[in-house]
């Protein structure tokens, strides 16, 4: 195998190529150590001196990439100056320093994603001293020039202010202006004479504070006097009459170019011109004041001269009479004209006009006042002199005729009354100019007064309350405007037809119908609640002491209300009551009034009814028990047997009597034999219980015959009956009563099963009262088996 070395060129890309491979998967890694701003040559200068601020940076990496770094300068957080470069150290320069560069300065690196930054203060002091330049020096008062003043290596805003010293060393600012830099160029004026000295000096505004320079270089300044006072001259006279006429003469000795001259009065410009004037006219109007301007630039100088004028006669004056006028009562113009120069005037009258047409020449004018003679007045005189006419007028009149108050009008406030409550009355005239003096006369000698002086006013009064509608007449009202009239009255008849009075509804009363205490049930109640006085309409509404809510509530024009229940019920009884109210809103209730309800007449009969047939009933009763009781006391005396005096004795029955009664059905047997004599039984033995001393019964043995073959067959077996026989205290046997009879009979029969069921229809139930009758047959012999013991 053949082992060549490799091509140079080719491990070297191979390398390169490796390298960038590993760049490529892996992250660059750097830090900032430090940030370093450093200012030379310190970090407190004097104005002037040049500063560098050097900011480093120290960044550590793994050199695998190439690292710029970005520079930004900051003064008090306002950014200054800012570079990128791969270097790790820059510089800025500020040559020179001057006040406005003081501050924090801040250098801020950044690398990539990273920053670090450093801190550092610059302070210079001192400040440039400032430099004052005038356009001119030498001056007239109030003359304009212009001063600049100027710093000009000084940076930022400046606020320069000039000065003026004075030779009593007094200083005065003249001005100060808005911060410019550098310099600041202005316009002065100065107003007093004499010289003086000018400077000026500046202020800097910083973030640590102001910082004021020094004062400038002083400049001399003469102002001199400005003669431009105007002379005035006023031909023929400053005291003349009207319609002379005048002539004024306006001018400035050695004027000044550009110089311009004014004649005024009262604030109007009469004429203008150049260096001097003249001025010619007719003196019409009264005295006044004449002045002369002279102005030169923003300087100005005037003349005062005071004229006097007089009149040939006087403006004419008008008056009228009465001052107070109403309409239908006459009055008088009068114009009055005073004449102080008669041999100048010739040819003089006097006119008076309304709304500017004439009504009259004359100094006098009358008339009666109307509507259509309310107007403006003037006289107006006129007079003619050698040189002019003249017309004067008076001052204006105003004629404007009062109305008179009409009559006045009575209301109550709202329209209401309700009497006994109080009220407001508006007395109110519909004419009549105003103030309106209104007096309101009531009952009691009352008296109030009211003026009316504004549309929109009202006269109101406050009266106390009355309590018939007739004192209402007893109410007057005054209404006055002309105090040489009598007043207008208004009558309070006129609140009968205007005012809607209300009268309360007293106490009402509730009365029933029918007027009695109980009212029977089913039958109809009406109660009635009326008021003896109080205006309609009046609602009624009645009420029960048993219910939280009204019963009714009704509305009636007249002073009753009526409230019926239909059907009356037990549940309608109790306390009744009624409250009657009408628009007056006094609620009134009645007095109570008590309702019994009682039962229904036919409810009463039906009761009596019941007790009679209840008691016909009892009797009925009795009297089928008495009857019951003699009955049975029959029935057992045919069936007892008598004995003289023994206690037991042997009763016999033919077998005739035991056949009839061997051959009633077993029904009858038990009815007559056992059932009725077993109840006469039990009586008995209760009143044995009762009554000790009744004899113990007896009890007798009775053979009963046999029976007639030829009848029917009966049982074989002996037949025993037992009777009770009471024996009297004489000895004399007793018929026993319903009570105390007892009587047992015991039948015992043979029983023949081989009978036709034929011939014994009711065999079976035969059967069944043996079976009974044995069973009594057992029990009565244990009975007298007792009984013998």
């Amino acid at each position: 195998m053949d082992s060549r070395p490799l091509n140079p060129l080719l491990l070297l890309i191979l390398t390169s190529l490796l390298h960038f491979w590993q760049c490529a998967r892996g992250q660059s890694s750097y830090i900032i150590d430090s940030v370093d701003l450093t200012i030379i040559p310190n970090g407190t200068v004097q104005s002037g001196t040049p500063v560098t601020l050097f900011c480093r940076v120290i960044v550590s990496h793994d050199n695998s990439i190439h690292l710029t770094n970005t520079f930004k300068f900051t003064r008090d957080d306002i950014l200054i100056h800012s570079e990128t470069t791969k270097e790790d150290t820059v510089q800025y320069d500020l040559n020179p320093a001057r006040a406005a560069d003081s501050g924090n300065y801040e250098c801020q690196v950044t690398v990539k994603d990273k920053r670090k930054s450093s801190i550092s203060q610059l302070t210079v002091t001192g400040l440039q001293t400032p430099t004052l330049l005038l356009s001119k020096n030498n001056l007239f008062e109030s003359e304009d020039f212009i001063a600049t003043c100027s710093a000009p290596e000084e940076k930022g805003d400046l606020v320069f202010r000039f000065y003026q010293k004075f030779r009593t060393g007094e200083v005065q600012q003249i001005k100060q202006t808005v911060p410019t830099q550098k310099s600041s160029e202005t316009k002065l004026a100065l107003k007093q004479v004499g010289d003086s000295h000018l400077y000026c000096d500046y202020e800097i505004i910083l973030v640590s504070g102001s910082r004021r320079s020094e004062s400038s270089n002083k400049i001399q300044v003469i102002v001199k006097v400005l003669h431009i006072v105007p002379i005035m001259n006023v031909l023929p006279s400053t005291t003349v009459y009207e319609g002379d006429i005048m002539e004024v003469v306006c001018k400035v000795v050695n004027p000044p170019p550009n110089l311009e001259v004014f004649l005024t009065r009262d604030r109007m410009i009469l004429k203008k011109a150049s260096a001097s004037l003249s001025h010619r006219f007719t003196a019409l109007d009264h005295s006044g004041e004449l002045v002369c301007k002279a102005e030169w630039g923003n300087m100005q100088k005037e003349t005062h001269l005071n004229i006097t004028v007089k009149e040939l006669f006087s403006k004419p004056h008008l008056t009228v009479e009465p001052i107070d006028i109403f309409e239908g009562d006459k009055f008088k113009l009068t114009c009055s004209v005073s004449v102080y120069v008669p041999e100048k005037i010739n040819n003089q009258t006097i006119s008076i006009y309304k709304d500017n047409v004439k009504l009259t020449s004359g100094n006098t004018y009358f008339a009666v006042a109307q509507p259509d003679r309310n107007g403006n007045y003037t006289c107006r005189a006129q007079a003619t002199s050698v040189t002019h006419s003249f017309i004067k007028e008076s001052q204006t009149v105003v004629v404007k005729a009062k109305v008179p108050v009409s009559e006045p009008k009575l209301s109550v406030v709202g329209g209401v009354l309700v009497l006994g409550k109080r009220f407001q009355l508006l007395c109110h005239s519909d004419s009549g100019t105003l103030p309106i003096s209104y007096t309101l006369h009531g009952p009691n000698r009352m008296s109030n007064v009211k003026v009316v002086s504004k549309q929109g006013e009202q006269a109101i009064f406050n009266t106390s309350a009355i309590y018939k509608s007739s004192d209402i007449d007893n109410f007057l009202c005054h209404a006055k405007n002309n105090r040489n009239k009598p007043p207008m009255t208004g009558s309070g008849q006129q609140l009968l037809r205007s005012t809607k009075i209300i009268e309360p509804v007293s106490k009402p009363l509730l009365t029933t119908q029918p007027n009695i205490g109980h009212i029977s049930e089913g039958q109809e109640v009406t109660l009635l609640c009326s008021v003896k006085r109080g205006s309609p309409p009046v609602n009624f509404t009645w009420f029960h002491n048993e219910s939280k809510h009204a019963l009714h509530s009704q509305t009636s024009k007249n002073l009753k209300g009526t409230y019926s229940i239909k059907h009356v019920k037990g549940e309608h009884k109790g306390i009744y009551y009624c409250v009657s109210t009408n628009e007056a809103n006094e609620p009134q209730r009645s007095p109570t009034v008590v309702i019994g309800v009682k039962l229904a007449g036919w409810k009463i009969g039906l009761i009596v009814v019941f007790c009679i047939l209840l008691i016909l009933a009892l009797i009925l009763v009795i009297i089928f028990k008495t009857r019951l009781r003699q009955f049975k006391r029959k029935r057992t005396g045919k069936l007892s047997v008598k004995s003289a005096s023994t206690k037991t004795e042997r009763l016999s029955l033919t077998q005739a009597e035991v056949n009839e009664a061997a051959n009633v059905t077993p029904g009858m047997i038990g009815k007559s034999v056992w059932s009725e004599h077993a109840s006469a039984s039990e009586s008995d033995d209760q009143n044995s219980v009762t009554s000790p001393g009744n004899p113990e019964p007896e009890y007798t043995e009775v053979q009963i015959r046999q029976a007639d073959p030829n009848k029917a067959p009966v049982n074989k077996a002996t037949d025993t009956v037992y009777s009770e026989v009471r024996n009297s205290k004489q000895g004399v046997p007793e018929e026993a009563d319903g009570q105390g009879l007892v009587e047992y009979a015991q039948l015992n029969h043979d029983t023949d099963h081989h009978i036709d069921h034929g011939e014994h229809g009711n065999h079976g139930n035969h059967s069944v009262q043996d079976d009974h009758i044995d069973e009594t047959d057992n029990s009565a012999v244990t009975n007298t088996a007792n009984h013998e013991e």
